[in-house]
């Protein structure tokens, strides 16, 4: 029906259609949510533009549950969580030349350049950082 549909808008129209039809990214395993996905993660695509796209994948995290066989939507996944709410992190306040460093506890989970909530442990005042790496979080005083 949808092809007749297709034909009876086209001949309506009086031009052709042209689809392309670029090829999916399929799941080769189940990919649980918050899992960073790897190149064995993904069946290798056969066109090149669809391998190119299957590059930029790998290293996101998915932000919901893929099933193998199943195309992985570019919209469900995120640069990759380097900082776990409530763990502990090494903040860095920087002005000018000086810095200072402290332990903190993570409010929100955060990847690089994100900005978070931590919670110094020394004077329990709540801070906004940026995160620059696994564990570690600077500020600007």
């Amino acid at each position: 029906m949808k092809k007749f549909a297709g034909l009876i808008a086209m001949s309506i129209l009086g031009t052709t259609v042209e689809t392309a039809v670029a090829e999916d990214i399929v799941a080769a395993r189940n990919i649980r949510a918050g899992s960073v996905i790897s190149a064995s993660d993904i069946v290798t695509p056969a066109d090149r533009f669809a391998l190119r796209r299957a590059v930029d994948i790998i290293g996101k995290e998915a932000s919901r549950a893929f099933y193998q066989g199943q195309a992985i939507d570019e919209t469900n996944l995120r640069p990759p969580t380097l900082i776990k709410r409530n763990s502990i992190v090494q903040m860095e306040f920087a002005r000018g030349t000086m810095t200072i460093s402290a332990e903190g506890r993570a409010l929100d989970n955060g990847a690089l350049g994100d900005r978070i909530r931590v919670m110094n442990l020394g004077s329990k005042r709540i801070v906004t950082v940026v995160v620059t790496g696994s564990d570690s979080v600077k500020a600007n005083i």
